[in-house]
């Protein structure tokens, strides 16, 4: 029965794909993007990576999501709250909510959502014969017999062992969205490319490492000003895996979107200071966001065979950096110098106020004599072990440490041995980014929590203050109060140096200049639901 299914689909979609060369005589309006990487699975338990995150995320929806000010908005609940010991989170589910037209349902005709669908979505994650990746995300933050209940129909609850106040950043992730059982039972492992959810778009045909097609659904239960959503007829995802290919696509009008810079294209696209460069203004357009993704050198605190023990010498290093000269010759300003802590730019708890590093090499001589280094003395020795992909920033910052008197010098490692080493603590120095999980400071500052292991705690860093105020926002559920914690902790970090801050990444999408609407935010997220054409 599913092979036959299968097989229909395929017919149906070829002849979608044959006819979309007529698509200007008819009155479909199609958006066409470019993915580098295949996608490998449409089950949301395996939603990993990004090109597995923007398809499920046209697929399916979740309880509550995220708008593109990284706001925690309404979607198939619509509302919620939580106890006043933050250990239960208690949502209330819309009632026109259904999901797609599937086989796996009598009659083929998608049911309403209920809480039963929440209890069973959720539990998924962390069933082990499921093995999702997405299990960590509740660590053992659950209680153990029936972390998630079905209050009534439309009502579902959260139980957790201790109040933590990112919880509900946590059940925006793409892991947390929800689906039938009967689905995956009709379906089994087959699931993976026969997705039934509740979004904007639904499948249509998956051509795997050729071409997604999704659809719009009609159905869906979103609207924006008294119109009904999606305003797209159809979404084309492509898997051309050379960028400088799918740029000329874009170029051509072939394809509408594509995501991120490549060397083979980037001065072509951009100008010096980063902007769209002014022969392609008109015909496209450059939409960059910051995005939750903190670039540093490490420090390995533990370490004995390192000069690096000593704080001064840290901020030291932080000092003689020119971030704003990085950014431009090595980036094409597509990113921001990290000059406010850990927590990205992007976050709602960002404070552009925080006083962190910046270029100052006189500032850091004089912490390099406080340090003990007085010039007569041999000088500091430091190594950055990166791996090849970000030579040209370690030799950026060897050089800006030389001139203030620090021996430094590279050692290129794999990628995967340079992962293992930053484990074990076997090197003092280390080229690394965090891309946040979800959109809480949490995520940045549980790297520095004592209590956590390597990874995500590669430094080693240990701080009895910064742990006190690290437990109490966890429990903290007045957002402004829990923030000033966040900038306490921020300023301990700034102070200590841990880490060498380099950038808060930025995203960059560029597309044909005929579409409105198309997302801005940190997360990285292509929700197509609200683009249209101008």
């Amino acid at each position: 029965m599913i092979r036959h299914a299968f097989i229909c689909f395929l017919f149906l979609g070829l002849l979608w794909t044959c006819s979309e060369t007529n698509s200007q005589n008819e009155n479909r309006t199609v958006f066409k993007y470019n993915q580098p990487n295949n996608i490998t699975s449409l089950d949301p338990a395996f939603a990993k990576s990004q090109n597995n995150i923007w398809a499920i995320d046209h697929l399916y929806n979740r309880l509550i999501e995220l708008n593109d000010n990284l706001e925690i908005v309404p979607a198939i609940a619509s509302d919620w709250f939580i106890s006043e010991d933050g250990r239960i989170y208690t949502f209330n589910l819309r009632k026109d909510v259904y999901f797609h037209d599937s086989p796996c349902f009598p009659e083929g005709k998608g049911r309403a959502v209920n809480a039963y669908d929440a209890v069973f979505s959720l539990g998924r994650i962390i069933d082990k014969e499921v093995n999702s990746p997405g299990s960590w995300i509740f660590g053992d933050k659950l209680i153990e017999n029936k972390p998630f209940v079905a209050v009534d129909s439309f009502t579902f609850q959260v139980h957790l062992k201790e109040a933590f106040r990112p919880m509900l950043g946590i059940l925006t992730m793409h892991y947390c969205s929800i689906l039938p059982k009967e689905a995956v039972d009709y379906f089994d492992i087959q699931f993976r490319s026969n997705p039934v959810g509740t979004g904007a778009f639904k499948m249509k045909i998956w051509l795997e490492n050729q071409n997604l097609f999704l659809q719009k659904n009609e159905n869906y239960f979103e609207q924006e000003n008294g119109q009904a959503l999606p305003y797209l007829d159809a979404i084309k995802i492509s898997f051309m895996s050379d960028r400088k290919t799918a740029f000329l696509e874009l170029k051509k009008g072939e394809i509408d979107l594509i995501s991120g810079m490549d060397a083979s294209y980037v001065n072509e696209l951009l100008d010096a200071e980063g902007n769209l460069h002014p022969s392609l203004i008109g015909d496209l357009q450059l939409i960059k966001s910051p995005y939750l993704n903190l670039e540093y050198i490490g420090i390995n605190l533990a370490s004995e065979d390192t000069p690096l023990s000593n704080k001064y010498l840290r901020q030291a290093l932080n000092y003689a950096i020119d971030r704003k000269l990085m950014m431009r010759t090595l980036k094409n300003n597509v990113g921001v110098p990290a000059q406010q802590g850990v927590t990205p730019m992007g976050l709602p708890s960002f404070d552009e106020n925080l006083s962190g590093y910046e270029y100052n090499p006189e500032k850091a001589r004089q912490l390099l004599l406080k340090a003990g280094y007085d010039g007569l003395k041999e000088a500091p020795k430091v190594r950055i072990n990166t791996n090849s992909d970000y030579v040209d920033i370690a030799t950026f910052l060897t050089s800006q440490w030389k001139q203030i008197g620090v021996n430094a010098e590279i050692e290129i490692i794999e990628s995967a041995s340079l992962r293992n080493a930053m484990t074990k603590g076997t090197i003092p120095m280390f080229r690394a980014s965090w891309i946040g999980d979800y959109p809480d400071a949490e995520n940045y500052f549980s790297l520095f929590y004592s209590g956590n292991p390597a990874p995500p705690r590669y430094t080693r860093f240990e701080n009895l203050a910064f742990d006190t105020l690290y437990e109490s926002a966890l429990k903290e559920n007045n957002d402004s109060i829990r923030y000033s914690l966040y900038h306490q902790m921020e300023a301990i970090l700034i102070e200590e140096s841990p880490i060498i801050f380099l950038y808060y990444d930025q995203t960059a999408l560029c597309a044909g200049a005929e579409w409105a609407n198309l997302p801005s935010n940190a997360i990285n997220l292509l929700s197509l639901k609200r683009v249209h054409k101008r």
